[in-house]
C-alpha cells in the first residue's frame, strides 16, 4: 500500500448522535468542550448553551441512549458502561484536548470518561461538574424513584421542567422512560473517595438547590489530582437555565 493510499483512507468520523456546533466569533482556541447532559436531557436541550459555548471554540453535545436518535439504542448497564459507549463512538483524540462539562448527572458521566479517555492517552484539561454530588457521595444517597408515579413527581420537584408539558401524557411517557433508564444507573453507581483523574475539576453550585448541599460539592476535590475550585450561581438545580452566558464565558474564560 503506498503513501498516496494511506492518505486517501477514511478517517474515524463522529456519529450523527454526537452533535457538534463549530466554533465561532475568531474562537481558536485548542482543543474542544464537550457536554454531558441531566438525567432525562436530550442532547437539543443544550443547543443554547452550546452555542455559547462556541464562542471559545468546538463544542459537541452528547447524546445518551433511549432518547431522541437513539431512542432504539439500549440502555446502558452502569455509568461506566454509558461513558465507555461515548468515548469509543467518536475519535476523540483528534480533537484534544477535551473540557469536559456535566450538568447534574452528567458531570458523573463526565467523571467516568475522563477517566478512560486518560487511560487511553487523550488529553482532558478540566472537569466542570455543575450541580451534581461528588462521585464517592453518591452511594450514601437515598435511592432515586423509578417507579412511574414517583418518577413524575421527583420531575416537577427538581423544577426545569413545563408544567403543561409533564401534563401532556404521550410526553411524560417519553419522559419517565429516560429519565427512570437514567436514575437506574445512578442507582448502581459506586465510586471509592480516592478514583481521582488528573484533569483539574471546577465545580458550579445553586445557592437554592435542595437536591445538593455544599458539602456533597466539595468532596469533588477528593477526586482530581490538579487543581479545584467552587464557584455558585443563584437559583436552584436548573440554574443554569438562568446563567447560561455567564457559564459559558467562564468556561471559554479558564486557558
Amino acid at each position: 500500500m503506498t503513501l498516496d493510499n494511506l492518505t486517501a483512507l477514511p478517517t474515524k468520523e463522529f456519529p450523527p448522535w454526537i452533535k457538534l456546533v463549530p466554533g465561532r466569533d475568531g474562537g481558536a482556541r485548542a482543543g474542544a468542550t464537550v457536554v454531558f447532559p441531566h438525567a432525562g436531557a436530550a442532547a437539543m436541550g443544550y443547543r443554547m448553551f452550546a452555542a455559547a459555548l462556541a464562542a471559545g471554540g468546538d463544542t459537541y453535545i452528547v447524546q445518551y441512549p433511549q432518547r431522541a436518535d437513539r431512542l432504539r439504542h439500549p440502555a446502558a448497564e452502569t455509568v461506566h458502561d454509558l461513558a465507555r459507549g461515548l468515548f469509543v463512538a467518536g475519535p476523540w483524540r483528534d480533537v484534544a484536548p477535551l473540557r469536559l462539562f456535566g450538568h447534574s448527572m452528567g458531570a458523573v458521566v463526565a467523571f467516568e470518561f475522563a477517566r478512560i479517555a486518560e487511560a487511553r492517552g487523550t488529553a482532558v484539561e478540566r472537569l466542570w461538574a455543575s450541580a451534581a454530588p461528588a462521585p464517592s457521595a453518591l452511594a450514601g444517597m437515598p435511592e432515586l424513584p423509578t417507579s412511574h408515579d414517583e418518577l413524575l413527581g421527583d420531575i416537577a420537584d427538581l423544577g426545569g421542567t413545563d408544567a403543561d408539558l409533564l401534563a401532556d401524557d404521550e410526553f411524560a411517557e417519553l419522559l419517565v422512560a429516560m429519565v427512570g433508564a437514567d436514575y437506574r444507573l445512578i442507582n448502581r453507581y459506586n465510586c471509592l473517595p480516592d478514583t481521582r483523574i488528573a484533569a483539574d475539576i471546577f465545580v458550579l453550585g445553586a445557592r437554592d438547590d435542595h437536591r445538593v448541599d455544599a458539602t456533597e460539592l466539595q468532596r469533588w476535590e477528593d477526586h482530581t489530582d490538579g487543581g479545584f475550585d467552587l464557584g455558585w450561581y443563584d437559583g436552584g438545580h436548573f440554574y443554569l437555565n438562568d446563567h447560561i452566558n455567564a457559564v459559558a464565558a467562564r468556561v471559554n474564560a479558564d486557558a
